[in-house]
Parts: C-alpha cells; structure tokens; sequence
C-alpha cells in the first residue's frame, strides 16, 4: 500500500484537484487496493472548507471526484503516516522540509514527475485558470503514477 499526501497552501485548489485526479487514474488502472490518497495544506486559512468551485468542476468536466474532501492542514503525524508528500510548487515543498527535514527523501514536488518546463503548479486562486492548473496537475499525477509503478517492478 502506497500512501500519498497531496500538498498546496490552503487545500482547496491545487491539492484537491492533484488527489481526486491521482483516485481516478489509480482506479482507471486497477490499482485502487495498492494506495491511499489525501490532501493538505502548509497553511490554515481553509480549514474545513469544501474544494474551490474551479477545481470541482475541473474534476467534473475530467470525470474524478472532489466529494468528501474538506481542507485540512499538514499535520506532524503525516511525515511518518504518507510514503510520499507531494509538492505543488517550491514554496509549499521548502515549508514541507523545514517542518520535517528528516522527511526529505519523500517529499518532492508534482512537476518533477513530468517533462513540464515549468515545475510548480500554476495556482488559480488569484486569476481563475483552472484549466491550466488541471493540465499540470494531470501531466504530474500521470508521471507520478508512472514512477510509482516502475519502483514496484
């Protein structure tokens, strides 16, 4: 059993999306019994609030789910709970290390999963581009999956 920690500022954009995209592409493959997927923020700003409108209905539009999902923030019990914590941007992934440096062999941001120029996830929550958000979001879910499957062969 893999276990994975999707992680962004709030939890309610990026990380959601990243984990409801990755529970689809986990299930598409057959692979649902071998991981465990959440989300989670670096700040608290968004503590129990439902997935941003956008990133629901980019979910929707793509056929995954963000029902269930409430944000929540990084907690000291996920560095030795997840297998991995997986970064949206290099901002998210330093706050990640300086909370656990011991982890940092399992910390890594999306990005590095794909052959996108750009390595951090464009956030939406300030000009609404979701669209964009999504495609990177999907180009690393897929390169992660990738990854993952290569390790376990």
């Amino acid at each position: 059993m893999q276990k994975v920690l999707f992680v962004c500022l709030g939890n309610i954009c990026r990380s959601p999306l990243a984990e409801g995209v990755f529970r689809k592409m986990v299930q598409d493959a057959g692979l649902a019994d071998q991981f465990e997927m959440d989300s989670a923020g670096t700040a608290s700003y968004h503590i129990g609030e439902a997935p941003s409108m956008g990133s629901q209905q980019m979910a929707i539009d793509h056929g995954a789910s963000l029902d269930g999902q409430r944000a929540r923030q990084v907690k000291a019990s996920d560095f030795d709970e997840f297998d991995w914590l997986i970064a949206m941007d290099q901002s998210n992934m330093n706050n990640l290390l300086r909370l656990s440096p011991a982890s940092a062999n399992k910390i890594r941001l999306l990005l590095d999963f794909s052959d996108e120029a750009q390595k951090e996830v464009h956030d939406p929550y300030y000009d609404n581009n979701y669209a964009m958000t999504y495609h990177q979001v999907e180009t690393g879910c897929r390169g992660f999956l990738a990854f993952l499957k290569s390790q376990a062969s």
